[in-house]
């Protein structure tokens, strides 16, 4: 039974996807569901990309291991959506744009920003080969499946279905995603585990009081989850992107918020069953399988089935959100800067011919989802790759992105210097301490990164002032509505501004 509600659910992803094949009629809807998502589908859609199998399968792991002190990953993570939603979310949805290396060179006038896409590409990609890797330990309990097998399987549906409607697809699925982890980490984990414990009592009389110590895990990993995984909710594709759905300001604001707290929540949830675990189950070899463990050992078949869905559930919609933030960027950023730099014309996204620009977005879709699968089949220390991935992307570019937000003297030398020095930094700190999962890199990265942004800034011209208007102008919502399905409206805004003609 535990098989086929498996199985039921793989075939309702192609289901959904294909559903939202008849809502995608262009790229807007392809890479940001027209930007038309209200309150409850942007809420679902948004806890849903930001909890995948770190947050579910490991932060179960974390309880297991830490007590109550196991939450503090996904709590970071959470305080990251929180401070996106609240302090950017509205001006970001006003912007119009379709990536962060777009927002870069709106602000800062310049098209060398969009170098920013290859590391931005290099982070969504190996976010979606670790979501996708992480089938396996789902896969292998059910199936008996190998992991080259359960990758193809799982990173094969995800493909699919995104390819198919793009994020309107994704959507849908996130939300089934999003109503299946709550039902089974809520409703049917969660109560389980602590039942099974004998409740609060039950686990203090076996393992101490000393698992619900809040700081158990150690205050210097409690600063690292916060410096990498809050700094990186705040710039991530994958993350803006979602952003980029919402209907109004408003729907992305409250709507981002209102998906923190769930995710706030999750993460308690996630490290009192880790908690619960440990007392019933004490000589699990690795920390990972716990989640797995629980559901076939203690759960009813049929329940365990929903349980093991909803860590499928997870790691999907994480991998999904990362797969099209990856083919997103190659299309709009990086593929338009290599053509640059061969000297041959920009083909750029427009809404002209939207038939071959669905085409076009589909075969990106189909290519990387095709790269991913085939990393995650030979990648062995993923937490390494991810490890460098995140702190290039926060110490290259966290600053540059949130400084066009709060200062309005940066300039576009003192972005390019920043991400210059902060990636190599952070890059040089990790060869000299020899440990790619050290914290040092990351803290050096961030301090250059900003001293470089305002030295720079300071000691070149202010951003011209048309170039200014132009990013306050979207700031305050007063956007033309042609320029919202086409992103090269922002290179064609600035060459304007400057003067120039643009050649197509």
């Amino acid at each position: 039974m535990d098989i086929a509600i498996i199985v039921i659910y793989l075939a309702a992803m192609l289901a959904f996807g294909w559903w939202g094949k008849r809502r995608t009629k262009n790229s807007s809807d392809f890479l940001v569901a027209g930007r038309r998502l209200g309150p409850m589908l942007y809420t679902g859609t948004m806890a849903a990309v930001v909890l995948g199998g770190a947050s579910t399968v490991g932060g179960v792991g974390l309880g297991y291991k830490y007590g109550i002190s196991g939450m503090w990953l996904v709590v970071a993570i959470a305080v990251g959506l929180l401070v996106l939603s609240l302090v950017f979310g509205s001006r970001i949805q006003k912007l119009k744009v379709y990536t962060v290396a777009q927002m870069l060179k709106l602000r800062y006038g310049m098209d060398a920003t969009s170098s920013s896409g290859i590391v931005m590409m290099a982070y969504t990609l190996m976010l979606s080969v670790t979501s996708t890797i992480a089938y396996a330990t789902i896969f292998n309990v059910l199936f008996d499946a190998n992991r080259t097998v359960s990758v193809i399987i799982g990173g094969g549906i995800v493909l699919l279905y995104s390819s198919i409607g793009g994020m309107w697809s994704i959507t849908l699925t996130d939300m089934v995603q999003f109503v299946l982890k709550t039902i089974g980490v809520f409703f049917l984990l969660l109560p389980f585990a602590w039942i099974h414990a004998g409740g609060y009592e039950g686990i203090v009389e076996r393992l101490g009081s000393s698992v619900f110590d809040l700081g158990a895990i150690g205050v210097d990993t409690i600063v690292t989850f916060f410096v990498i995984y809050t700094f990186g909710m705040l710039i991530g594709q994958d993350i803006w992107q979602r952003v980029f759905t919402a209907r109004s300001p408003k729907v992305a604001k409250w709507g981002g918020t209102a998906a923190g707290v769930y995710c706030l929540l999750y993460g308690v949830a996630g490290a009192l069953i880790g908690t619960a675990a440990a007392s019933f189950m004490p000589n699990m070899e690795s920390s990972d399988d716990v989640y797995a463990a629980i559901a076939t050992q203690i759960l009813p078949v049929g329940v365990s089935g929903i349980v093991l869905a909803a860590a499928v559930a997870a790691m999907m919609s994480t991998a999904s959100g990362a797969l099209i933030a990856t083919a997103t960027v190659a299309r709009a950023d990086v593929m338009p800067l290599v053509r640059r730099l061969l000297g041959r014309p920009a083909q750029p996204i427009t809404s002209a011919n939207p038939e071959h620009d669905m085409r076009s977005n589909r075969l990106y879709v189909v290519v990387l989802g095709l790269v991913v699968i085939v990393v995650a089949t030979l990648l062995n220390d993923v937490v390494a790759a991810l490890t460098v991935a995140y702190d290039i992307l926060v110490g290259g570019l966290l600053v540059p992105i949130l400084g066009g937000f709060l200062w309005k003297r940066a300039t576009g030398a003192g972005a390019l210097w920043s991400m210059g020095v902060g990636t190599v930094v952070t890059l040089g700190t990790m060869v000299v301490v020899g440990d790619v999962l050290a914290n040092e890199p990351i803290y050096f990265g961030l301090a250059a990164g900003l001293i470089a942004y305002i030295v720079a800034s300071l000691l070149s011209k202010p951003t011209p002032a048309n170039v200014l208007k132009i990013w306050t102008d979207r700031l305050a919502g007063t956007i033309d509505s042609d320029t919202d399905d086409a992103p090269h409206a922002v290179t064609d805004l600035i060459a304007t501004a400057e003067g120039r003609r643009v050649k197509r």
